[in-house]
């Protein structure tokens, strides 16, 4: 299979400007950096989807953190929700190693892509409406992109599922109506006219927040990781 498109897109991606706020946002943390960081050169740009072209497995999520992909220039990476994120992904066998450090450090994924549906880094965590609809058409884009090979998406946090499931209806996919609701667990088929279906799982977010209170356990973030990869078709450990 041609693999360019999706390189060619990630590129793209990292030039894209489209949004004055969180342009003028992620290149002043990039410039100010955070005192653990100031040896680094932040990345500072959009950050592109991360894993093979031929992903069986999708996992959209709200990224990056400001001194995480934004720092790092690679999805979940470098801050504590992606140790989270990585570590699982590592146990269950989709993943060549258990942390995501930066950029050149080695880490492989086995059968699955991570993306976002904004990819520039917002202030607060929190895109604007406007803001996410301006960067759906990426995602619309990287769907096209993975329809030969991608079987199962899993979505973090219902920000993500809320942004996601516009652009799987514009991908392709039939959507049901009323549109299923997010929840940790919930389990969706979209069938699509022109293609295989896709199986759509959600799980909350890795944030700091859900992992340090308990409300997302490694073991939750696991067992859903399984369920996914399963539907998907891939190999995992027990």
């Amino acid at each position: 299979m041609d693999t360019s498109g999706l390189a060619r897109l990630d590129r793209r991606i990292a030039d894209c400007r489209a949004c004055p706020r969180l342009v003028d946002w992620r290149e002043e943390v990039a410039r100010t950096r955070r005192a653990a960081f100031a040896d680094w050169t932040y990345w500072g740009r959009p950050v592109p989807g991360f894993g093979p072209p031929d992903a069986r497995l999708l996992i959209v999520g709200l990224a990056p953190a400001a001194h995480g992909g934004n720092r790092t220039g690679r999805m979940f990476t470098g801050d504590r929700s992606g140790d989270v994120l990585y570590q699982a992904l590592y146990d269950v066998g989709l993943a060549s190693q258990p942390t995501s450090v930066h950029a050149g450090d080695g880490l492989e994924l086995y059968g699955v892509r991570v993306t976002s549906p904004v990819h520039c880094a917002p202030p607060a965590n929190k895109p604007t409406p406007a803001e996410r609809d301006a960067c759906r058409p990426w995602l619309v884009q990287e769907l096209h992109l993975l329809r030969p090979t991608v079987r199962a998406a899993l979505v973090l946090g219902a920000f993500g599922w809320q942004a996601a499931l516009p652009a799987f209806a514009e991908a392709g996919w039939t959507v049901p109506r009323p549109r299923p609701a997010f929840a940790h667990g919930a389990r969706v088929t979209l069938d699509a006219a022109d293609g295989p279906g896709l199986h759509l799982f959600g799980c909350f977010h890795v944030s700091q927040r859900n992992t340090f209170t308990g409300r997302l356990t490694p073991g939750m973030l696991r067992e859903v990781l399984r369920t996914a990869a399963g539907a998907a078709g891939l190999p995992v450990r027990n």
